[in-house]
């Protein structure tokens, strides 16, 4: 396991090297890997999961537990749970439309918020998890099985079957432990409900698992098995590249259309071009006219933005028919380069909301990989202005525009500014996108398939900007 794991009693989710592309060059998501492992209660089933984890080696996997979603008790079941009365492993117990409705977000790799219950209160929680950007979902539980339409999401099934007596006993130091409760009212509660559900509706569900794997984590030979069988699957899904197939597709100008802004070139933005495409030109310079030009093309990018119309009165009390954003605006920072013009969007827009996105290229492929995402929790309603200074391959706007659409952001409320852009770049966004506006300051038509820069033009931007060439 990486050191960058993040673990917690219900959701594991695992970042190492980034992920890649998880969808088509046409933008299109590509359904998320699922898998299901139900099996009796304390049979294994978390243990499991968390070894399948720890052994697939790819980016982000994220698990989620059924007891995220035990519905709401009313009064009169409260008390009775209080009173180790109440059925808890029934499938009556849980909440299958919230379920149904966080995995399917999950499939379709959109972000989702995961329920949290307290065990101690039994009650679901006021806080939930923000869960974004798997590559691979295990979802388990006693009923993980159970319901038909979750069954149709998964693409591997399996069954955790453990001994009852193991299962007793590891429920009561669990239950003990974890959860408050005294050691003859676990006996009480297994042998009313846990044991007559287990064999009523738990165990039946083993007929929809594809692997059955007796006595859980102590068989490794059907794990390993298990495990190298999802690995040829997940390789066989992770064979989508970007960079390559975008540049050769997009080879020409034709295509161009009206999403396209570009910045009027006025004498005063050539001369600014002119000074940043000059490679003799100092650090101190370029990031003059970097910062300068930055302004004129976010002030260009916000007029892009949808308005709508707001009387004032003026301070002769007089009316004024003006206009204000439609709703929020926020600025999204694709890493590390954009945050020259974040500087400039914060000079020009003092109520804007930011977010950050870190894309970095695999240093061999050149293919994008997503390291990092922090966006407001309410960004779905906001307009988003996006902000890279280069676009090459469009593989990186790419995948900084999906993932403002995963957050549920409306892809007419989306503006990508950018000073410098080839019209391969940009036209591979534009058929993946086609609703949202870009506007740039420059148009470069010289770009190296090799190395998948831009060949005339600010070089490597970032690089000059802070100072990092070699």
């Amino acid at each position: 396991m990486s050191s960058g794991a993040k673990l917690t009693s219900s959701t594991l989710l695992l970042k190492s090297d980034g992920r890649p592309p998880w969808y088509t060059p046409g933008g299109m998501n590509l359904p998320v890997y699922m898998v299901g492992i139900a099996g009796g209660s304390a049979s294994g089933k978390t243990s499991v999961a968390k070894r399948i984890v720890e052994s697939l080696d790819v980016p982000w996997v994220v698990i989620v537990s059924m007891d995220s979603f035990y519905r709401q008790l009313s009064p009169e079941e409260s008390k009775r749970a209080f009173e180790n009365n109440h059925d808890f492993d029934h499938p009556t117990s849980f909440d299958y439309a919230t379920a149904m409705r966080v995995l399917k977000d999950l499939k379709e790799g959109k972000a989702t918020r995961v329920p949290q219950y307290d065990f101690t209160t039994h009650s679901p929680s006021k806080e939930t998890q923000h869960v974004y950007g798997a590559s691979v979902v295990i979802f388990e539980g006693i009923f993980a099985l159970y319901d038909a339409a979750i069954l149709e999401m998964m693409d591997v099934k399996i069954f955790v079957d453990t001994d009852s007596d193991i299962c007793l006993a590891r429920r009561i130091k669990r239950d003990v432990a974890e959860r408050g409760r005294d050691p003859l009212g676990v006996l009480q509660q297994y042998d009313r409900f846990v044991k007559p559900a287990y064999d009523g509706f738990v165990r039946p569900t083993m007929n929809n698992a594809d692997v059955i794997i007796p006595r859980g984590l102590d068989n490794q030979v059907a794990i390993d098995l298990m495990i190298q069988h999802i690995k040829r699957q997940l390789d066989e899904r992770n064979a989508t590249v970007m960079r390559p197939v975008l540049v050769d597709k997009y080879c020409s100008n034709t295509g161009l259309h009206d999403t396209l802004v570009t910045l009027a070139q006025s004498n005063q933005v050539r001369a600014m071009q002119t000074i940043l495409c000059d490679r003799t030109t100092s650090r101190d310079d370029f990031i003059f006219y970097s910062d300068r030009l930055s302004r004129l093309i976010i002030e260009h990018g916000l007029g892009q933005l949808p308005l709508q119309p707001k009387s004032v009165k003026t301070p002769m009390e007089l009316s004024y028919e003006g206009y204000e954003p439609l709703s929020v605006v926020t600025g999204v920072t694709v890493l590390r380069a954009g945050g020259v013009m974040e500087k400039a969007l914060r000079s020009v827009a003092r109520l804007a909301n930011y977010g950050k996105i870190l894309i970095v290229g695999d240093p061999k492929t050149h293919e994008p990989r997503l390291h990092y995402v922090k966006l407001p929790p309410s960004i779905k309603d906001h307009q988003v202005l996006l902000m890279d200074p280069t676009i090459v391959s469009g593989a990186n706007a790419m995948m900084a525009i999906r993932i403002c659409l995963d957050h549920g952001v409306l892809e007419e409320h989306i503006v990508f500014v950018s000073l410098l852009a080839t019209p391969q770049g940009v036209h591979a966004i534009q058929v993946a996108f086609p609703k949202v506006k870009i506007v740039v300051a420059l148009l470069d038509p010289h770009i190296g398939k090799d190395e998948l820069l831009i060949k005339s033009g600010y070089g490597i931007f970032g690089d000059r900007y802070f100072g990092t060439e070699d």
